[in-house]
């Protein structure tokens, strides 16, 4: 059976995304799975998630495309190189899987869970919500014409509703 992460990655790879920039998450564990085993697509893994942002300009400077696979708690480590992309002017897709929302049970996830989509916000990214997996297929359709077409920042946030509260 194919579950929305896996549609999910196969429409990333039919926009030509070959570059899949992650900090190791259970939220996109299907994704970083399918890019390590995918012979045409290169999984980096990351040491923190703002190095992903200045990934995603090197790709588009490379003539490819790339997307940024982080937690919600990984997005306030981006703050300032978030700020590069009205600058430099490359296209900017995330999919941040949400933490410190609906059934969250970890009460250090609470402060970035809540600030994620204003600090987002702030810094000039598009924000879209996916809480079933059709808004996943709508929200990525939707993000891959903004930033490829109108070169648009955009996060799509994976809520926590979608991909389930973890245990603590």
């Amino acid at each position: 059976m194919t579950g929305w992460p896996e549609i999910l990655y196969a429409d990333l790879r039919g926009a030509g995304i070959t570059q899949f920039a992650y900090v190791p998450d259970a939220g996109h564990r299907v994704l970083i799975d399918s890019a390590l085993a995918d012979p045409e697509a290169y999984a980096i893994p990351l040491t923190t998630e703002e190095e992903g942002v200045a990934m995603l300009a090197g790709a588009d400077l490379g003539g490819s495309r790339a997307v940024l696979l982080m937690q919600s708690s990984g997005v306030g480590n981006c703050i300032n190189m978030l700020s590069l992309i009205n600058g430099g002017r490359f296209p900017f897709l995330t999919y941040v899987s949400m933490r410190g929302t609906f059934g969250e049970g970890n009460p250090w996830q609470f402060p970035m869970g809540q600030a994620t989509r204003k600090v987002l916000e702030a810094m000039g990214v598009i924000v879209l919500e996916a809480d079933t997996a059709e808004d996943v297929a709508a929200c990525t359709k939707a993000a891959l014409t903004m930033v490829f077409q109108s070169e648009q920042a955009v996060a799509i946030l994976l809520s926590q509703r979608l991909i389930g509260a973890k245990a603590f």
